[in-house]
Order: C-alpha cells, then sequence, then structure tokens
C-alpha cells in the first residue's frame, strides 16, 4: 500500500513551540536557541521555535522576541524556515518588530477548549485570526493554520468532521498555505483518522494537510501510518516527546520527532533527517530539563 504513495515526508518540528511550553521548567533563551540549533544540524527544515503571547499566561515562552532576534543574528540559513505561533494583533506586531517570516494560527473545533484557552467563541477566534492574517499577508508573512481538538476535546467531547471541514477551509481563505489538523488530548484512533483524512481528502488537496499527533494513549506512532496511509506527507512532533497542552489536563505530549523519523526510516521514506543525531538531541534536552527540575526540587 505504501508504493502508492510518496516517499517523501516532512516534519515539523513543534518542540520548541509546543513542547516547552507545557514543562514545568522554563529554559534560559540560550538553552532554547542551543536546541534549536541542534535541530537545525539534524536537518531538519521547519521548526516551530516560539510563540507572541502574553508571558503571563504561558511563562515559559516569554522571551519570544529575544529568541529570534538570536535566530536572525546566527541561525538563518537557505532553506529552513522558523516559525512562530501568533495568537493576536499584538502578538503579530511582536512578530513582525523582530523579523519573523512565517507565523501559526490556531483555533479549536470546541467552543468549550476555546473558552479556556483563548477566551473566545470559535467565531471570535477566527475574527482575531482574519485580521492576524490580513496584517500578515500585508508583510508577505507566510500563515500555517491549526485546528485544534480535531479528535476530542477535554471539556467538550467528539468533534464532527463537519466541524473540522468547515473551520480548515476558513484558514485557507484567509491565506493559510496548510492547515495541520490537530489531536490535542491524544485520543485518536487509527481507524478515526482515516475516516477524517479520507473526508479531508474529498475537500481539499492532501499535500495542503498536515497532522499533528499527541500520545496520550500510545496511538500516535500507529495514527501517523494510518494518515501516511492515506496521503498525509507531513507531520508534526516535538524533540524527546516534550509539551503537551496546557489548558488540556492530563494530555501527554506530542509524538516524538525521533519516533516519527524512526518510523519513516524503517520504511524506506525519505526526510533528510538524520535519525542518530535526533536522538542525541532528544536526549540532550530530556536531560536538560530532568536536571535542571532536580536541582530547583532539591533545593
Amino acid at each position: 500500500m505504501l508504493d502508492n504513495y510518496s516517499r517523501n515526508v516532512r516534519i515539523v518540528e513543534v518542540g520548541p513551540r509546543d513542547g516547552l511550553q507545557n514543562e514545568k521548567r522554563v529554559l534560559s533563551t540560550a538553552d532554547k536557541f542551543r536546541l534549536i540549533t541542534k535541530l537545525v544540524g539534524c536537518g531538519i527544515k521547519h521548526i516551530e521555535t516560539t510563540s507572541f503571547v502574553r508571558a503571563p499566561r504561558i511563562p515559559q515562552l516569554a522571551d519570544a522576541e529575544d529568541l529570534f532576534v538570536l535566530i536572525n543574528r546566527s541561525l538563518l540559513c537557505e532553506g529552513v524556515h522558523f516559525s512562530a505561533l501568533v495568537p493576536n494583533l499584538k502578538g503579530l506586531e511582536a512578530a513582525i518588530n523582530v523579523n519573523v517570516k512565517e507565523i501559526a494560527v490556531f483555533t479549536a473545533t470546541s467552543e468549550a477548549f476555546n473558552l479556556k484557552n483563548i477566551n473566545a467563541t470559535i467565531d471570535e477566534s477566527l475574527q482575531r485570526i482574519s485580521s492576524v492574517c490580513i496584517g500578515a499577508k500585508k508583510k508577505e508573512m507566510k500563515i500555517r493554520g491549526y485546528v485544534s481538538t480535531a479528535f476530542g476535546c477535554p471539556y467538550g467531547g467528539d468533534a464532527s468532521v463537519a466541524s473540522i471541514i468547515k473551520i480548515s477551509r476558513e484558514l485557507f481563505d484567509m491565506g493559510a498555505y496548510e492547515v495541520s489538523i490537530g489531536d490535542t488530548i491524544g485520543t485518536a484512533t487509527p481507524g478515526k483518522v482515516v475516516e477524517v483524512v479520507r473526508v479531508l481528502k474529498d475537500n481539499f488537496p492532501l499535500e495542503k494537510i498536515a497532522m499533528h499527533f499527541h500520545d496520550t494513549g500510545k496511538m500516535a506512532i500507529s495514527n501517523t501510518l494510518a494518515a501516511f496511509e492515506e496521503g498525509i506527507t507531513v507531520f508534526d512532533s516535538s524533540v524527546g516527546g516534550l509539551g503537551g497542552c496546557p489548558y488540556a489536563q492530563g494530555a501527554t505530549g506530542n509524538v516524538a520527532s525521533e519516533h516519527l523519523l524512526s518510523l519513516f526510516d524503517s520504511l524506506g521514506v525519505e526526510t533528510g533527517i538524520s535519525l542518530n543525531e535526533l536522538r542525541e538531541t532528544a536526549s540532550w534536552i530530556r536531560h536538560l530539563l530532568r536536571g535542571e527540575r532536580e536541582t530547583v526540587s532539591s533545593r
């Protein structure tokens, strides 16, 4: 079955943003920059680095501007894309000030989740996103969209496939070049993934769709394979399996980038990423976070 599909896959590394935002320890800007540098050294070409969000909401990412100054000064290289999550116009202004070239915008299929996460209904969140996208397009910034809680919500139950399609279409209409479909709480199953991807395929070119799996139920790799067999070739992941979601209690981390890469290497699928170097980076960041936590807890 796999021979029917592309032998190339693009991995979008979200560890520096989606991973670190839910780690208890706040890393220094220098350590975040070291992590991103290591990821580039592994061969990763698409890295979501941070979020331009108010510091009290996610203090782990309060240094977004400082981090991007370092990236722009020392890390820009041909073919590598550094993006940042932008929740509103104020965040967009900050991103523009430090020369961010690509942003991500997000909403959810769940009213309850949106209200908990960004204090807005779905419609209100789409209005905010529309304003952000208008401003971003004026600056010729690339836009990537996220649809969260596509396979379940900690507050509102399962999402309808119709709502996933509706929200995805709105994000494309606003200018997103790609939309990532998120299993925010890690409850997706291969059967549900196949169902959702087949409906997506009927509505959009699959090369514009990415999948974003969390591993709460230890099904992320199985779900990835199911999506790949249906034609998805872009997947989000987080080095070391870092992260989760600050507003989805009990949700464990994103699928580990090194596990995702191991799957595709075993299938002979080209990613351009070194598995050995990625494993070393995963070990380094886990050790750094664990070591700092132990230091803090022993005081």
